[in-house]
């Protein structure tokens, strides 16, 4: 029985990348011997429910054609069901596939007809999950500002975004429980990751590993704009951690909470804090090499 394949796009991921790519990848899957449904909603609400559909139907995989916003909508859509999340990379940042360890589009097309399957842990806020990184404080500042930028287009736009905003914000009061535990200091930002990266290959929590059941914390203590800016290079390399403004912990539940903060879960918006953040274990089937 032929491989049945939902192609979930975001035309314009990619500053409209992925929309060259909808015919070479569907070419390679079809000449594999799949069944492919290209699926292209009008806005993210109908992507959304196009997603939900397809897994509710009687496909084998969920693939992702776009960036991490796209591969964040197929994963609230497949996880918790048989159905495996295939992504193909066709954004800016392209995260998620960079944890899943995929290239490029067409190796990822190659690793979806022919790879291993293998379950790894979400995180969870409420109703809403993610893949990689949940983050607050300076870099949610951050994405705000990239997000509103026209120019440049691309990765470029996070460092610009960054210089901007360094020079205005101030760290913040927050109140974490760490498992229930305590835990009040100011902090620049606190990302909790399940995966490592976010931001286009920033590894904020480059001890993650989305299959050992556990959120990997990471909090950016006050400290000068000129250390800060010899601290940032380092994020992506995962070098940061072990410097003494930074504190590393471990937990299967996060309560964040700081005046003013949002919340953003693989880049998207999630709301403003407090939030819990829990991880749910084994909650997702992925296609890997």
């Amino acid at each position: 029985m032929p491989l049945r394949v939902a192609l979930l796009v975001n035309p314009s991921s990619g500053a409209g990348r992925a929309r060259s790519l909808v015919a070479p990848v569907v070419e390679r899957l079809r000449a594999g011997g799949a069944e492919v449904e290209v699926l292209v909603g009008q806005d993210a609400a109908d992507t959304a429910g196009l997603a939900r559909r397809a897994v509710g139907g009687h496909v084998d995989v969920l693939a992702a054609l776009g960036g991490d916003g796209l591969v964040n909508l197929a994963v609230q859509a497949a996880v918790g069901s048989d159905v495996a999340l295939a992504v193909v990379p066709g954004g800016t940042g392209n995260d998620g596939a960079r944890m899943l360890g995929l290239r490029d589009p067409l190796h990822a097309v190659d690793v979806l007809l022919g790879g291993a399957r293998r379950r790894l842990d979400v995180g969870r806020v409420g109703d809403r999950v993610f893949l990689n990184v949940l983050s607050s404080g300076f870099d949610s500042r951050v994405t705000e500002r990239a997000n509103a930028l026209r120019w440049p287009r691309g990765t470029s736009r996070y460092p610009l975004a960054m210089l901007a905003e360094l020079g205005v914000f101030r760290a913040v009061p927050y109140e974490l429980e760490i498992d229930g535990a305590p835990l009040h200091l100011r902090a620049m930002l606190v990302a909790v990751g399940n995966g490592p990266a976010y931001g286009g290959g920033m590894r904020v929590c480059p001890g993650a590993d989305p299959a050992d059941g556990l959120l990997d914390v990471t909090v950016l203590t006050p400290l000068p704009t000129w250390r800060f800016l010899r601290l940032f290079p380092s994020v992506y390399r995962g070098a940061h951690v072990g410097r003494p403004e930074v504190l590393t912990l471990r937990a299967r539940s996060v309560r964040l909470s700081a005046p003013g903060m949002t919340a953003y879960a693989d880049g998207e918006p999630l709301g403003p804090l407090p939030v819990v953040v829990q991880v749910v274990p084994a909650a997702l089937t992925v296609l890997v090499p």
